[in-house]
């Protein structure tokens, strides 16, 4: 006898389902999936066995969401990066897609299914991908930068600073989630390498992605991106993200300190932690920026900031991929300013440029 949602304990298929297009590497792949996703309420439009195929088939059928269960080394990092530049959709990665998908990740893909949740079975994985297709369907996805990171999106060059060296340098923190690794593409590309501040980067992302995307933005930007040591010193024109083990605090001396993070703490790293840190040893001379990601961490630590004196900024809505943390952010007044990801860079520039004193000539 044939299963039917309500003998898998499925959510009731809502009035307007969820559409996808599944993307693997074979017949009996794609045909799993379908089986799946049609009992877990899912509407499957097509699918397809390549990068062609699955743009065409997006093209075509303007799904809400991709299922990319393709190893990227064998057309699943293609597939990602030509419906990010031709035809942007939410994509999930499950299966072989899920095996190092930090490019994959950074490339654009939303969100990554554990490769463990398929081993609970049949109904619980349905339950996952319904779950996990529901959230991603709602994601604002942008085009992918990368075929525009050199083109730096400021109208004019940057200011011409000299840092004082008797002071400590004003420090950039950034916070991302959802959608946040091609916007820190498009912001880091856009400073210049002679950037006299340190830039701080927290993103949400699941443990044993951050190396992969520090990898890769240290690839595709002007400025030097490594994940961050404890124990190690900011420094100006270099780019440090969080590891996913732990919260990263600035102390005294801009030394780096990774915080073991506590009990049911909900992101780890914290954009919250980290902006407060900032606003603890810094004051006045941060610059705080919440880019777009779901849920509400970073817009109490803004708000730290801000009150400290930082420069702070929220992108908006039009160009976020989910309008959740910004969003929380300015409803607490915690940002200066609201901007559109474009013209975050310049404002960053400019915000750093007035707290360093010139050298005397």
């Amino acid at each position: 006898m044939s299963s039917t949602a309500s003998d898998i304990g499925v959510p009731a298929v809502p009035a307007r389902p969820v559409t996808v297009v599944v993307v693997a590497g074979t017949h009996v792949r794609l045909a799993r999936l379908a089986h799946l996703l049609s009992l877990s309420g899912i509407e499957v439009l097509g699918t397809a066995r390549g990068a062609d195929e699955a743009v065409g088939a997006v093209v075509e059928l303007a799904p809400d969401t991709v299922l990319l269960d393709l190893a990227l080394g064998a057309g699943g990092l293609e597939t990602v990066e030509r419906l990010m530049a031709r035809c942007p959709t939410p994509i999930v990665l499950t299966g072989a897609a899920a095996q190092n998908a930090d490019l994959a990740l950074a490339a654009g893909a939303v969100d990554v299914i554990a490769p463990t949740a398929e081993h609970m079975g049949p109904a619980p994985f349905a339950r996952v991908l319904s779950r996990h297709l529901g959230v991603a369907s709602r994601v604002r996805v942008i085009t992918h930068p990368r075929d525009r990171l050199r083109e730096r999106g400021l109208d004019g060059e940057a200011p011409a600073v000299r840092r004082d060296p008797r002071r400590s340098p004003p420090v950039v923190v950034i916070g991302a989630s959802t959608g946040g690794p091609p916007a820190l593409a498009s912001l880091l590309g856009a400073l210049p390498v002679e950037l006299p501040a340190p830039v701080v980067v927290v993103q949400h992302m699941a443990t044993g992605f951050v190396e992969g995307l520090a990898g890769w933005l240290d690839g595709v930007v002007d400025l030097p991106v490594s994940v961050a040591l404890h124990g190690d010193r900011l420094r100006p024109g270099h780019v440090v993200v969080a590891p996913s083990d732990g919260n990263l605090v600035i102390g005294t001396g801009l030394r780096i300190a990774i915080d073991e993070p506590r009990p049911n703490q909900l992101h780890i790293p914290e954009v919250d932690r980290t902006m407060r840190s900032a606003a603890q040893v810094c004051g006045d001379r941060a610059v705080g920026v919440l880019l777009t990601g779901m849920g509400r961490d970073g817009a109490s630590g803004l708000l730290t900031m801000r009150r400290a004196g930082a420069f702070t900024i929220a992108q908006d809505e039009s160009s976020s991929a989910v309008w959740g943390m910004p969003a929380a952010a300015l409803s607490l007044e915690a940002a200066s300013v609201e901007l559109a990801l474009p013209d975050i860079p310049a404002a960053v520039v400019d915000a750093v440029a007035r707290l360093v004193v010139p050298e005397a000539v």
